[in-house]
């Protein structure tokens, strides 16, 4: 079993105490480094080269959304999990589009949380049904956002049909036994389609989907 390693970041070093005892106690998680600011993050994350960084939004100097832009524009393939106190409505958008691949409230139970750091390690994007609604209203009701219709035209069928499960939130073997192949070629349809999409993270595919109505069932 592969060992997913872990950076917790949260100005409260009795938190961080509290997660690492819990993330520890799973025979696959193992908690390598932690910060208390952003900018410590930012600071050791190139060195540890964690698989998930578990993130606080709400901190002084860099805050979460800065620290986590500034990881994902290292392009080391580390994902970013924000843990956080605020409601979904008002950081939702914000988090996804900062690079970050999933959000967690901090009231969240702890299996809810072990299980969306295993799902974003896996390259997948965590959101809860609700989350995922409150983001199709979002991007449907921005103005500035085209329908991304000529970009579309650019994907196969099977592409298309990769993009939808991926959006839906199933992992690359889930989608591989629906579509009758192997979870390595989803994971070549993925990049595939974020390479002819100018796209960098998982979480732009499920907000390419959305707003380009691909993703039309929400959970």
């Amino acid at each position: 079993m592969q060992t997913i390693r872990v950076f917790l970041v949260d100005d409260h070093a009795l938190l961080r105490a509290g997660l690492a005892s819990l993330l520890d106690a799973e025979a696959d998680i193992s908690v390598v480094g932690e910060a208390g600011s952003g900018e410590e993050a930012v600071a050791q994350v190139p060195a540890l080269r964690p698989d998930v960084v578990l993130m606080d939004l709400s901190m002084p100097g860099y805050g979460g959304l800065e620290a986590t832009r500034r990881i994902a524009a290292l392009g080391i393939g580390v994902r970013v999990l924000v843990l956080t106190v605020h409601a979904e409505e008002e950081y939702l958008l914000h988090v996804l589009e900062a690079g970050a691949s999933g959000y967690v409230t901090k009231r969240s139970a702890d299996r809810e949380l072990i299980e969306a750091i295993r799902t974003v390690a896996r390259g997948e994007v965590f959101l809860y049904p609700s989350g995922t609604r409150l983001l199709l209203r979002s991007l449907r009701s921005d103005q500035g956002l085209t329908d991304g219709g000529d970009s579309l035209a650019l994907l196969s069928v099977r592409e298309r049909e990769v993009l939808t499960f991926t959006a839906e939130g199933f992992s690359a073997t889930e989608i591989g036994e629906r579509l009758q192949i192997s979870p390595k070629t989803v994971d070549t349809y993925r990049q595939r389609m974020m390479d002819k999409l100018g796209l960098r993270h998982r979480s732009e595919l499920v907000r390419f989907a959305l707003r380009t109505g691909v993703l039309t069932q929400v959970g």
